[in-house]
Protein backbone atom coordinates (compact mmCIF):
# COMPACT_ATOMS: atom_id res chain seq x y z
CA UNK A 1 0.00 0.00 0.00
CA UNK A 2 1.13 3.57 -0.95
CA UNK A 3 1.22 6.12 1.43
CA UNK A 4 1.58 9.19 -0.15
CA UNK A 5 0.11 12.34 0.23
CA UNK A 6 -3.08 13.31 -1.38
CA UNK A 7 -0.90 16.14 -2.58
CA UNK A 8 1.93 14.18 -4.41
CA UNK A 9 2.21 13.80 -7.26
CA UNK A 10 0.66 10.15 -8.90
CA UNK A 11 4.67 9.69 -10.53
CA UNK A 12 6.49 8.93 -7.65
CA UNK A 13 5.80 5.39 -6.79
CA UNK A 14 3.96 3.91 -10.34
CA UNK A 15 4.31 0.36 -9.46
CA UNK A 16 2.45 0.85 -5.93
CA UNK A 17 -0.24 3.41 -6.55
CA UNK A 18 -3.54 2.70 -5.71
CA UNK A 19 -6.68 3.39 -8.14
CA UNK A 20 -8.58 6.53 -7.04
CA UNK A 21 -11.99 7.25 -8.07
CA UNK A 22 -14.06 10.22 -7.00
CA UNK A 23 -16.31 13.31 -8.26
CA UNK A 24 -15.46 16.94 -8.91
CA UNK A 25 -17.40 19.96 -9.89
CA UNK A 26 -16.01 22.96 -11.79
CA UNK A 27 -17.72 26.44 -10.86
CA UNK A 28 -17.37 30.09 -11.97
CA UNK A 29 -19.80 32.75 -13.42
CA UNK A 30 -21.40 32.31 -16.65
CA UNK A 31 -19.00 31.41 -19.89
CA UNK A 32 -16.22 30.41 -17.47
CA UNK A 33 -15.29 27.60 -19.68
CA UNK A 34 -16.90 25.08 -17.58
CA UNK A 35 -18.76 22.96 -20.05
CA UNK A 36 -15.93 23.25 -22.65
CA UNK A 37 -13.50 21.91 -20.15
CA UNK A 38 -15.40 18.99 -19.21
CA UNK A 39 -16.07 18.08 -22.73
CA UNK A 40 -12.23 18.27 -23.21
CA UNK A 41 -11.12 16.09 -20.29
CA UNK A 42 -13.93 13.71 -21.68
CA UNK A 43 -12.33 13.92 -24.81
CA UNK A 44 -15.77 14.51 -26.50
CA UNK A 45 -19.46 16.23 -26.23
CA UNK A 46 -21.01 14.59 -23.56
CA UNK A 47 -25.05 14.88 -22.41
CA UNK A 48 -26.44 15.34 -19.06
CA UNK A 49 -27.02 11.63 -17.69
CA UNK A 50 -30.15 10.12 -15.45
CA UNK A 51 -28.96 9.77 -11.69
CA UNK A 52 -27.63 6.77 -10.63
CA UNK A 53 -28.37 6.34 -7.39
CA UNK A 54 -25.80 3.89 -6.03
CA UNK A 55 -22.90 6.22 -6.75
CA UNK A 56 -24.32 9.94 -6.78
CA UNK A 57 -27.73 11.95 -6.92
CA UNK A 58 -26.00 14.53 -8.58
CA UNK A 59 -26.21 15.41 -12.30
CA UNK A 60 -22.81 13.58 -14.25
CA UNK A 61 -21.94 15.84 -16.65
CA UNK A 62 -19.00 13.41 -17.64
CA UNK A 63 -16.86 10.40 -16.82
CA UNK A 64 -12.97 10.74 -17.60
CA UNK A 65 -11.39 7.10 -17.36
CA UNK A 66 -7.78 6.37 -16.95
CA UNK A 67 -5.61 3.22 -15.84
CA UNK A 68 -4.53 4.92 -12.78
CA UNK A 69 -8.28 6.57 -11.77
CA UNK A 70 -11.82 7.58 -12.84
CA UNK A 71 -13.28 10.84 -12.39
CA UNK A 72 -16.88 11.83 -12.44
CA UNK A 73 -17.43 15.35 -13.52
CA UNK A 74 -20.89 16.34 -11.93
CA UNK A 75 -22.84 19.24 -12.49
CA UNK A 76 -24.55 22.28 -9.73
CA UNK A 77 -26.78 25.05 -10.61
CA UNK A 78 -24.74 27.92 -10.72
CA UNK A 79 -24.26 30.16 -7.52
CA UNK A 80 -25.70 33.50 -7.44
CA UNK A 81 -26.52 36.35 -5.03
CA UNK A 82 -30.47 35.35 -3.96
CA UNK A 83 -33.06 37.71 -4.70
CA UNK A 84 -35.89 35.27 -3.77
CA UNK A 85 -36.67 32.22 -1.15
CA UNK A 86 -35.95 29.99 -4.26
CA UNK A 87 -32.40 32.10 -5.18
CA UNK A 88 -31.60 30.58 -1.63
CA UNK A 89 -32.91 27.41 -1.74
CA UNK A 90 -31.27 26.76 -4.97
CA UNK A 91 -27.96 27.91 -3.45
CA UNK A 92 -28.50 25.41 -0.38
CA UNK A 93 -27.88 22.89 -3.37
CA UNK A 94 -24.63 24.65 -4.88
CA UNK A 95 -23.58 24.29 -1.45
CA UNK A 96 -24.40 20.68 -0.22
CA UNK A 97 -23.13 19.35 -3.64
CA UNK A 98 -19.33 21.59 -3.03
CA UNK A 99 -19.80 19.73 0.49
CA UNK A 100 -20.13 16.18 -0.97
CA UNK A 101 -17.26 16.25 -3.88
CA UNK A 102 -14.02 15.30 -3.73
CA UNK A 103 -12.50 17.89 -5.34
CA UNK A 104 -13.78 21.38 -6.59
CA UNK A 105 -12.33 23.30 -9.42
CA UNK A 106 -12.67 27.39 -9.82
CA UNK A 107 -12.61 28.60 -13.22
CA UNK A 108 -11.71 31.85 -14.11
CA UNK A 109 -11.12 33.01 -17.57
CA UNK A 110 -7.92 34.73 -18.34
CA UNK A 111 -8.94 37.22 -20.91
CA UNK A 112 -11.11 39.27 -18.20
CA UNK A 113 -10.31 40.68 -14.71
CA UNK A 114 -11.67 39.43 -11.62
CA UNK A 115 -14.91 40.77 -10.51
CA UNK A 116 -17.42 40.69 -7.96
CA UNK A 117 -18.96 37.22 -9.30
CA UNK A 118 -15.66 35.55 -9.11
CA UNK A 119 -15.51 37.34 -5.33
CA UNK A 120 -18.82 36.21 -4.59
CA UNK A 121 -17.72 32.16 -5.49
CA UNK A 122 -14.46 32.49 -3.71
CA UNK A 123 -15.73 33.73 -0.48
CA UNK A 124 -18.21 31.16 -0.42
CA UNK A 125 -15.40 28.26 -1.34
CA UNK A 126 -13.36 29.92 1.96
CA UNK A 127 -15.80 28.47 4.11
CA UNK A 128 -15.15 24.76 2.77
CA UNK A 129 -12.23 23.88 4.89
CA UNK A 130 -11.72 20.27 3.81
CA UNK A 131 -12.64 20.22 0.70
CA UNK A 132 -9.16 20.43 -2.19
CA UNK A 133 -9.59 23.78 -4.34
CA UNK A 134 -7.75 23.84 -7.85
CA UNK A 135 -8.01 27.11 -9.40
CA UNK A 136 -8.20 26.97 -12.97
CA UNK A 137 -7.30 29.45 -15.65
CA UNK A 138 -9.04 28.87 -18.48
CA UNK A 139 -9.03 30.86 -21.98
CA UNK A 140 -5.14 30.99 -22.13
CA UNK A 141 -4.97 30.92 -26.08
CA UNK A 142 -7.12 34.39 -25.48
CA UNK A 143 -4.45 36.15 -24.54
CA UNK A 144 -0.01 36.56 -24.33
CA UNK A 145 2.15 35.44 -21.67
CA UNK A 146 2.57 38.84 -19.85
CA UNK A 147 -1.43 39.05 -19.50
CA UNK A 148 -1.63 35.07 -18.23
CA UNK A 149 0.58 35.90 -15.64
CA UNK A 150 -0.81 38.78 -14.34
CA UNK A 151 -3.82 36.83 -13.90
CA UNK A 152 -2.16 33.84 -12.71
CA UNK A 153 -0.87 36.29 -9.70
CA UNK A 154 -4.32 37.85 -9.45
CA UNK A 155 -5.86 34.75 -8.63
CA UNK A 156 -2.98 33.08 -6.08
CA UNK A 157 -3.64 36.99 -4.19
CA UNK A 158 -7.57 36.64 -4.42
CA UNK A 159 -7.33 32.97 -2.57
CA UNK A 160 -4.89 35.10 0.06
CA UNK A 161 -7.01 37.97 0.94
CA UNK A 162 -10.22 35.47 0.94
CA UNK A 163 -8.99 32.84 2.83
CA UNK A 164 -9.33 30.22 -0.10
CA UNK A 165 -6.06 27.90 0.02
CA UNK A 166 -5.40 26.35 -3.77
CA UNK A 167 -4.19 23.12 -3.72
CA UNK A 168 -3.45 23.80 -7.36
CA UNK A 169 -3.18 27.00 -9.40
CA UNK A 170 -3.45 25.58 -13.56
CA UNK A 171 -3.38 27.49 -16.86
CA UNK A 172 -5.54 25.80 -19.74
CA UNK A 173 -6.93 26.16 -23.17
CA UNK A 174 -10.20 23.42 -23.64
CA UNK A 175 -10.13 24.93 -26.95
CA UNK A 176 -6.39 24.44 -27.74
CA UNK A 177 -6.11 21.41 -25.47
CA UNK A 178 -3.42 23.30 -23.88
CA UNK A 179 -2.64 21.69 -20.51
CA UNK A 180 -5.99 19.45 -20.52
CA UNK A 181 -4.08 16.33 -19.79
CA UNK A 182 -2.07 18.21 -16.53
CA UNK A 183 -5.10 18.99 -15.03
CA UNK A 184 -6.43 15.84 -15.22
CA UNK A 185 -2.91 14.63 -13.55
CA UNK A 186 -3.68 17.36 -10.85
CA UNK A 187 -7.05 16.79 -10.02
CA UNK A 188 -6.36 12.91 -9.59
CA UNK A 189 -4.10 12.78 -6.60
CA UNK A 190 -6.95 14.72 -4.88
CA UNK A 191 -9.58 11.82 -4.95
CA UNK A 192 -9.97 9.32 -2.44
CA UNK A 193 -8.46 5.79 -3.04
CA UNK A 194 -11.29 3.29 -4.44
CA UNK A 195 -12.19 1.27 -6.79
CA UNK A 196 -14.42 2.39 -10.74
CA UNK A 197 -17.50 3.72 -10.00
CA UNK A 198 -19.02 3.37 -13.49
CA UNK A 199 -18.30 0.48 -16.12
CA UNK A 200 -15.34 0.85 -18.61
CA UNK A 201 -16.70 3.22 -21.93
CA UNK A 202 -19.36 4.72 -19.70
CA UNK A 203 -18.66 8.78 -21.00
CA UNK A 204 -21.95 9.52 -19.73
CA UNK A 205 -25.30 7.84 -19.62
CA UNK A 206 -25.76 6.82 -22.98
CA UNK A 207 -29.36 5.17 -23.90
CA UNK A 208 -31.11 8.47 -22.68
CA UNK A 209 -29.26 10.06 -25.66
CA UNK A 210 -29.82 7.37 -27.79
CA UNK A 211 -33.40 7.27 -27.03
CA UNK A 212 -33.87 10.55 -27.72
CA UNK A 213 -31.87 10.57 -31.19
CA UNK A 214 -34.25 7.26 -32.63
CA UNK A 215 -37.07 9.92 -31.93
CA UNK A 216 -35.97 12.46 -33.57
CA UNK A 217 -34.87 10.01 -36.27
CA UNK A 218 -38.32 8.23 -36.28
CA UNK A 219 -40.22 11.87 -36.78
CA UNK A 220 -38.00 12.63 -39.64
CA UNK A 221 -38.59 9.21 -41.25
CA UNK A 222 -42.27 9.91 -41.17
CA UNK A 223 -43.74 10.42 -44.91
CA UNK A 224 -40.50 10.58 -46.59
CA UNK A 225 -39.56 6.69 -45.57
CA UNK A 226 -40.28 5.43 -48.94
CA UNK A 227 -37.77 7.91 -50.33
CA UNK A 228 -35.16 7.90 -48.00
CA UNK A 229 -35.51 4.46 -45.76
CA UNK A 230 -31.92 4.46 -44.69
CA UNK A 231 -30.26 7.37 -45.40
CA UNK A 232 -31.14 9.54 -42.26
CA UNK A 233 -29.28 9.23 -39.35
CA UNK A 234 -29.46 11.25 -35.96
CA UNK A 235 -26.60 12.62 -33.54
CA UNK A 236 -27.55 14.67 -30.59
CA UNK A 237 -24.40 16.57 -30.17
CA UNK A 238 -25.42 18.52 -26.73
CA UNK A 239 -27.95 17.90 -23.99
CA UNK A 240 -28.22 19.70 -20.86
CA UNK A 241 -30.64 21.83 -18.45
CA UNK A 242 -30.88 25.80 -19.72
CA UNK A 243 -28.95 27.62 -16.88
CA UNK A 244 -30.77 30.37 -14.81
CA UNK A 245 -33.63 28.61 -15.10
CA UNK A 246 -35.23 28.65 -12.15
CA UNK A 247 -35.92 25.05 -10.18
CA UNK A 248 -39.84 24.88 -10.61
CA UNK A 249 -39.16 25.83 -14.53
CA UNK A 250 -36.76 23.69 -16.17
CA UNK A 251 -35.87 23.74 -19.26
CA UNK A 252 -33.84 21.23 -21.50
CA UNK A 253 -31.88 22.19 -24.43
CA UNK A 254 -30.92 19.65 -26.94
CA UNK A 255 -29.15 20.57 -30.16
CA UNK A 256 -29.21 17.81 -32.58
CA UNK A 257 -27.85 17.39 -36.64
CA UNK A 258 -30.09 15.06 -38.85
CA UNK A 259 -27.44 13.90 -41.29
CA UNK A 260 -28.36 12.94 -44.91
CA UNK A 261 -26.25 11.15 -47.93
CA UNK A 262 -26.08 13.56 -50.50
CA UNK A 263 -27.25 17.52 -50.76
CA UNK A 264 -30.27 16.67 -53.39
CA UNK A 265 -32.19 15.11 -49.64
CA UNK A 266 -31.65 17.93 -47.84
CA UNK A 267 -34.67 19.67 -49.45
CA UNK A 268 -37.00 16.59 -48.90
CA UNK A 269 -36.01 16.46 -45.16
CA UNK A 270 -36.57 20.12 -44.68
CA UNK A 271 -39.32 20.48 -47.13
CA UNK A 272 -41.10 23.78 -48.33
CA UNK A 273 -39.79 27.20 -45.84
CA UNK A 274 -38.41 24.93 -43.43
CA UNK A 275 -42.22 23.26 -43.37
CA UNK A 276 -41.28 19.81 -42.82
CA UNK A 277 -38.25 20.29 -40.22
CA UNK A 278 -40.43 22.36 -38.25
CA UNK A 279 -43.05 19.06 -37.88
CA UNK A 280 -40.27 16.58 -37.33
CA UNK A 281 -39.39 19.05 -34.27
CA UNK A 282 -42.87 19.90 -32.93
CA UNK A 283 -43.37 15.83 -33.37
CA UNK A 284 -40.10 14.62 -31.60
CA UNK A 285 -40.18 17.29 -29.28
CA UNK A 286 -43.56 16.21 -27.94
CA UNK A 287 -42.46 12.93 -28.01
CA UNK A 288 -39.19 13.51 -26.24
CA UNK A 289 -40.93 16.00 -23.29
CA UNK A 290 -42.65 12.34 -22.58
CA UNK A 291 -39.96 10.51 -22.61
CA UNK A 292 -37.99 12.41 -20.02
CA UNK A 293 -40.62 14.07 -18.24
CA UNK A 294 -39.62 18.12 -18.90
CA UNK A 295 -39.96 20.95 -21.01
CA UNK A 296 -37.51 20.81 -24.29
CA UNK A 297 -36.24 23.37 -26.70
CA UNK A 298 -35.04 21.39 -29.83
CA UNK A 299 -32.88 22.58 -31.81
CA UNK A 300 -32.48 20.94 -34.98
CA UNK A 301 -29.86 21.04 -38.19
CA UNK A 302 -30.27 19.10 -41.37
CA UNK A 303 -26.10 18.20 -42.53
CA UNK A 304 -24.62 16.37 -45.48
CA UNK A 305 -22.45 13.40 -44.42
CA UNK A 306 -21.49 12.59 -48.18
CA UNK A 307 -22.39 8.45 -48.67
CA UNK A 308 -22.19 7.55 -44.77
CA UNK A 309 -23.55 4.51 -44.78
CA UNK A 310 -20.14 3.22 -47.31
CA UNK A 311 -17.65 4.97 -44.67
CA UNK A 312 -16.62 2.87 -42.07
CA UNK A 313 -15.49 6.31 -40.27
CA UNK A 314 -18.47 8.10 -40.43
CA UNK A 315 -20.46 4.82 -39.62
CA UNK A 316 -18.48 5.20 -36.37
CA UNK A 317 -19.02 8.92 -35.83
CA UNK A 318 -22.67 8.45 -36.23
CA UNK A 319 -23.16 5.83 -33.67
CA UNK A 320 -23.42 2.53 -36.12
Amino acid sequence: MSDRSPSARPETQPESAPHRAGFACFVGRPNAGKSTLTNALVGTKVAITSNRPQTTRHTVRGIVHRPDAQLVLVDTPGLHKPRTLLGERLNDVVRTTWAEVDVIGFCLPADQKIGPGDRFIAKELATLKRTPKVAIVTKTDLVDSKALAEQLVAVDRLGGELGVEWAEIVPVSATAGDQVGLLADLLVPLLPEGPQLYPDGDLTDEPEQVMVAELIREAALEGVRDELPHSIAVVVEEMGPREGRPADRPLLDIHANVFIERPSQKGIVIGPKGSRLKEVGTKSRKQIEALLGTPVFLDLHVKVAKDWQRDPKQLRRLGF
